[in-house]
């Protein structure tokens, strides 16, 4: 197998196991599982990431990197946002 279908397994993997285990809690909260998925796929980025070299199937993923970190700021603010608030 190569490294990038090992990520892609351990990404599905890794969201499942969210998944799983906020319907077990009966908690479902779209932020708590939008901010364990980006720690996961944060993590596995750079386990598949070579050091020296950037092969193409990792040329594109800055994007989603900056997309998910603007995501991740959003989420952060709004609940710095709801407890000053309170």
């Amino acid at each position: 197998m190569r490294r990038e279908q090992i990520g892609i397994i351990a990404l599905a993997t890794w969201l499942t196991l969210i998944s799983v285990f906020m319907l077990l809690a009966r908690s479902v909260n779209l932020e708590i599982f939008f901010v364990l998925s980006f720690i996961g796929f944060l993590i596995i980025i750079e386990l598949i990431g070579p050091k020296y070299v950037q092969p193409r199937s990792l040329q594109y993923i800055w994007y989603l990197l900056a997309a998910g970190i603007a995501i991740f700021s959003a989420i952060i603010v709004l609940k710095a946002m709801e407890i000053l608030g309170q």
